[in-house]
């Protein structure tokens, strides 16, 4: 809801993901880190497939970063509900994600575990069409900003709630998704998934829609050197244990996630150019092409060499940022009017 003479917060970013590759692990400490700077406010996150140990490795992230406040601002802090998809959720068989396990399965030299989720079964997380809606429906208009990293599944969901197109228009000013390859090229993943879902998305959200696709996070990779240089002011990060056990160190790794996350957060950075308005179409086989035209809703992202190392060097930056002790958020047009208010307390007297 919105107050007239109110000021907006910072963009609240929706975020769902598959949390199955590394570089959704840290697309999510990048978004901490936005976070952390002000920059951007974590309005929900989601899972797009049915792991619990996906949900339960998101809140381990979320309570790292929560670990700065302490004290009375910690006693009225709310964690954000991570959302899962009900009916289906398991704990996967082990093994089956060596990053979920092996930082979920991590004790330290007493035997206990070294996180805590506060996620203990599938009542313990939301069910996600449900908490999306209610995030974009506590966003101010246009002040928001949903990012997708894995399979459109839920996304799609949306289009079939009641309302939920007109919210989407109302609330949401861009929608970035890691998918496709462009400008034409093989079947991507996260669209080969779900290809129905991919389709449904593309015509059914009427906001303008930015792909980072495949060719892009292949180019950008985030530097395993940075894991053990710019993450060492933390003896035990969950990020640094899922990348060490994702692949034998050292290894660099595709970064789509982030790329959608960077371009969603700082759109107007020049961090990458963009295609020409058109249509993202879905084929049978997964593959994506791209028809331009003037009124077209769509884009993708171009990598431009100039911006490679600016990229790369803003990924180790905001990934590997130290938690934030969190104070209550106040609009700014309150902080001005309590200075005024503090201004006018310390005025003399007037003389008799």
């Amino acid at each position: 809801m919105q107050f007239p003479g109110k000021a907006k917060p910072p963009i609240g970013i929706v975020f769902d993901c598959a949390m199955g590759k590394i570089d959704d692990a840290l697309a999510l400490a990048m978004l901490h880190g936005f976070d952390g700077k002000n920059e951007a406010r974590i309005a929900a996150v989601g899972l797009c497939t049915p792991d619990l140990k996906a949900a339960q490795f998101c809140d381990v992230v979320g309570l790292f970063y929560a670990s700065a406040t302490t004290g009375i601002a910690r006693a009225f802090m709310h964690l954000t509900p991570i959302g899962l998809d009900g009916g289906k959720a398991s704990g996967g068989p082990a093994g089956s994600s060596p990053m979920l396990d092996a930082t979920l399965g991590k004790s330290g030299p007493d035997g206990k575990p070294v996180y805590s989720t506060t996620i203990k079964n599938l009542n313990d997380t939301a069910e996600v069409s449900t908490l999306i809606r209610n995030a974009l429906t506590a966003q101010d208009d246009q002040n928001a900003v949903v990012v997708l990293t894995g399979p459109a599944t839920d996304f799609a969901k949306l289009v079939d709630m009641y309302g939920l197109k007109e919210l989407i228009s109302q609330k949401v000013k861009l929608l970035c998704m890691a998918a496709g390859a462009f400008p034409d090229g093989p079947p991507e993943p996260n669209v080969k998934a779900d290809i129905a879902a991919a389709r449904k998305v593309l015509a059914g959200w009427s906001v303008p829609i930015v792909a980072a696709g495949y060719e892009i996070g292949a180019e950008l990779r985030f530097p395993g050197e940075s894991i053990e240089k710019d993450f060492a002011w933390s003896t035990a990060h969950p990020v640094v244990d899922a990348y060490r056990a994702c692949r034998p160190m050292p290894y660099d790794a595709p970064s789509w996630a982030m790329a959608a996350m960077l371009y969603a957060v700082r759109p107007k950075e020049n961090y990458f150019k963009l295609s020409e308005p058109g249509t993202i179409i879905v084929s049978d086989d997964g593959r994506t092409s791209f028809a331009a035209s003037d009124n077209g809703r769509h884009r993708y992202l171009i990598l431009d060499p100039a911006q490679k190392e600016r990229i790369v060097r803003t990924y180790t930056e905001l990934a590997s940022a130290k938690p934030v002790a969190r104070k209550p958020r106040r609009p700014v047009d309150e902080k001005k009017d309590e200075k005024e208010e503090k201004k006018e307390e310390k005025k003399p007297e007037p003389a008799n």
